[in-house]
């Protein structure tokens, strides 16, 4: 068992915890709790660490990862949580690879249905964007690279487990991947305030994206202009705009009503 917040493992997990660079470089992420770790897919998990307690509560949740598990005290542990109520078990995890060649084609007859984040910064947004984005069948989400980073911890929490399920994929030119998707048949659409038809007034039917922008700032003007459509949602009051992750779940689930009918 470790004992000391000197272990080089505990080092590595704290740095891996702290430093996008170090996940990068590893290809890894990092889950916390008995929901995450328990729904994680075992032949992507590379390492776990339990506290001694919470091996005595749940060690049959480790079933088949024993060889891979290390123990340390439920103090080093507290040490090398990013929650503040450790449930005391983390698992190191594989990043699955994704082509965006992939992400724009049909799959078993579903048209592709994406979500385009341009510049998002907050992970919490991002996080319940991807959980919306599985319930609501999206079949891929795409960010610019400037965006907040998927697989730092708030984000993975946020996610809820639907990090193990949902594409994710980083893309270096985004207006040059939009050209890509119109060249595929998917109809682009930009959630934006001017000179805008109402969401609810399309057809999303066939092949979809639609492009969320930066929660302060909207779109960049370049990224909005490439779009098919510009849509809006109605706003009453005094209220200008939603948070990102409200206007990406009204639209998402209106895709999803159309395709469901």
């Amino acid at each position: 068992m470790i004992t000391s917040t000197s272990n080089q493992k505990v080092k590595r997990i704290l740095k891996l915890q702290k430093k996008a660079k170090a996940r990068a470089q590893e290809g890894v992420f990092l889950v916390e709790g008995l929901r995450m770790v328990r729904e994680v897919p075992r032949k992507r998990v590379i390492e776990v660490y339990a506290s001694e307690s919470f091996l005595e509560r749940h060690g049959d949740i480790l079933e088949g990862l024993k060889r891979i598990t290390e123990v340390v005290s439920d103090k080093v542990f507290e040490h090398m949580s990013d929650t503040k109520t450790p449930q005391g078990v983390l698992a190191v995890v594989k990043r699955q690879e994704y082509l965006l060649e992939e992400m724009l084609k049909e799959k078993e007859g579903k048209k592709p249905f994406l979500i385009v984040l341009d510049n998002l910064q907050d992970p919490g947004n991002l996080g319940t964007i991807v959980r919306t984005a599985e319930g609501a069948g999206v079949t891929g989400i795409i960010l610019s690279r400037e965006s907040v980073d998927f697989y730092q911890p708030k984000t993975i929490r946020s996610t809820m487990g639907s990090v193990y399920r949902m594409p994710v994929l980083y893309v270096e030119d985004l207006e040059e991947t939009i050209k890509k998707m119109k060249g595929c048949g998917i109809h682009v659409y930009a959630a934006h305030l001017d000179d805008s038809r109402y969401y609810d007034e399309e057809d999303y039917t066939e092949g979809t994206a639609f492009l969320i922008g930066n929660e302060g700032n909207g779109l960049r003007g370049e990224i909005s202009a490439a779009a098919d459509r510009k849509i809006k949602i109605p706003m009453y009051g005094q209220v200008e705009s939603l948070n990102a992750a409200m206007a990406a779940g009204i639209l998402m689930y209106e895709a999803c009503r159309q395709r469901r009918k």
